[in-house]
């Protein structure tokens, strides 16, 4: 291969011709194929086109016209599509998705993404030229997240876990790349990586990284029946067939708590607007 023309590189190529299904592009040293199915305008002889350069299955170097948004020069989020034994598959803003590899995934399989969270990463490619996605590195972060104010004190930014570690959490803001961490005594469970929380930021620091909580404020906590109720209720797809009718006998056994503390528990939960009940069901709103 070239070493001036490798997989993960955006380049500038010309259209050398036409063959069927697809164009030959040159840099005037090699020839690689471009799919019609990945240009999106009508292509002549001669014109020059930007491209992104990968790798297909048998090792050959292909190109296509859909650009990442993230490169080997840059990092970006990517949508997690798919979690296999392998590792995660994710989206990178073309018609090639990448994976992360498992040996980069926290040890315990608990907390690895699922399809829909989202990992701040780069591209890189291995000795065979096959593209994966790289972690950000706590390096990185430390050269790029944006210092916050002091106005940032005591307000809630949705952001994503990006390193897992026993002591706590380390996330970014989505928003803004803010660098929080979160002690594990300001979490009820360790959330998952790529996984869209909700941080309460409880301090700024001289360096403008944030500590943050993901427990609800005083006045915001449901009381633990509540949370106990709602905890099942995500559990099983956020509806369930128990309400404020049902008999204490099932109330029990599924709950453990009396008839009249399931009622108050649900009381607490419509009062915050957290579930309706319609039809003998309970659901999440």
């Amino acid at each position: 291969m070239n070493q001036l023309m490798k997989s993960g590189q955006v380049v500038d190529l010309t259209i050398l011709e036409e063959q069927g299904s697809r164009y030959i592009l040159t840099n005037g040293d090699i020839e690689i194929p471009l799919n019609t199915s990945d240009v999106e305008e009508t292509l002549t002889i001669g014109d020059i086109v930007k491209v992104f350069l990968y790798t297909d299955r048998r090792g050959s170097l292909q190109a296509t016209t859909v650009i990442p948004h993230i490169t080997e020069a840059s990092y970006g989020w990517a949508r997690v599509l798919k979690v296999t034994q392998e590792g995660a598959f994710c989206d990178i803003g073309t018609s090639r998705e990448v994976l992360v590899r498992a040996e980069d995934l926290p040890a315990l399989q608990e907390v690895w993404p699922q399809a829909g969270d989202h990992l701040y990463l780069t591209l890189r490619t291995d000795r065979n030229g096959d593209l994966f996605g790289r972690l950000i590195t706590e390096e990185k972060v430390n050269e790029m997240y944006e210092g916050a104010h002091e106005d940032a004190f005591n307000k809630n930014i949705i952001a994503r876990p990006y390193r897992l570690l026993p002591i706590g959490s380390f996330l970014i803001g989505v928003e803004a790349p803010y660098r929080i961490f979160v002690h594990q005594s300001e979490m009820k469970a360790e959330p998952r990586l790529g996984q869209d929380v909700q941080v309460r930021i409880i301090d700024v620091k001289e360096d403008g990284s944030l500590n943050g909580s993901l427990l609800p404020r005083k006045h915001e906590r449901l009381g633990e029946d509540a949370e106990k109720i709602f905890a099942y209720l995500e559990s099983v797809g956020g509806k369930m067939p128990f309400h404020d009718k049902s008999t204490p006998e099932e109330i029990e056994e599924m709950f453990n708590m009396s008839k009249g503390a399931f009622k108050r528990a649900l009381g607490t939960l419509m009062k915050a607007r957290k579930i309706i009940q319609q039809d003998g069901w309970t659901e999440i709103v």
